[in-house]
């Protein structure tokens, strides 16, 4: 079996930013975030795909800053987290063109159909999140390995705090959620909800026709 922790890259900047995720985050998301690249890692490696593994770290680590107090800005979270991974790595003497990777992967990672299309450290993020979050392709990894990534980053009730934050995040900046899964959330989860739809875009355009 292997170590969970020895897959994790060492690089200063992969520590550096480790060390940002856990200051800043609740521990359920930390956790949520690390296994991200465990699953993601694994599933390419499954795959045969050849990628640069700090930066699918780097992406996977820091892909829900936007769902903290820090990083909590005017748009929707993944563009607030991705703008701030950015700005985090170019001042840790990323290169820009990795750094517009890490930015594409965090704001990408929850577009179904897009982000698996992309190249492997973007869709790498997306299929780490997925099988984490809703068990996609989970099945796929060794059940062991499985276990020993939960043990080393257990899930602390995952399920209720993540809907709690995104619930929050919702009430607290609506206009960014039209149009995408979090609307779901909103009408899911808040009474009462309201977002905008494909009538009411319309029928507020200046056309007639």
């Amino acid at each position: 079996m292997l170590s969970i922790d020895r897959t994790i890259p060492d690089s200063e900047i992969c520590k550096k930013a480790t060390q940002l995720v856990a200051e800043i985050s609740p521990t359920f998301l930390c956790n949520h975030c690390i296994r991200t690249f465990l699953f993601g890692d694994l599933l390419g490696k499954r795959d045969g795909l050849k990628y640069d593994r700090e930066l699918l770290y780097l992406g996977a680590v820091m892909h829900d800053l936007g769902l903290t107090e820090r990083f909590d800005g005017e748009q929707r979270f993944e563009v607030d987290g991705a703008d701030a991974a950015r700005a985090f790595v170019l001042a840790n003497g990323l290169p820009n063109e990795k750094a517009e990777v890490v930015w594409d992967a965090i704001a990408l990672h929850t577009s179904l159909g897009i982000a698996s299309r992309k190249q492997p450290e973007i869709a790498l993020v997306h299929l780490g999140a997925s099988a984490d979050v809703l068990g996609m392709r989970i099945s796929e990894i060794l059940s062991e390995t499985v276990e020993q990534a939960l043990d080393a980053y257990p899930r602390l009730s995952f399920n209720q705090a993540m809907t709690e934050l995104l619930v929050s995040q919702v009430k607290r900046k609506p206009q960014t959620v039209a149009f995408t899964w979090l609307a779901e959330v909103g009408r899911g989860c808040i009474h009462g909800f309201i977002s905008p739809n494909w009538r009411d875009m319309l029928n507020n355009s200046p056309f007639a026709e």
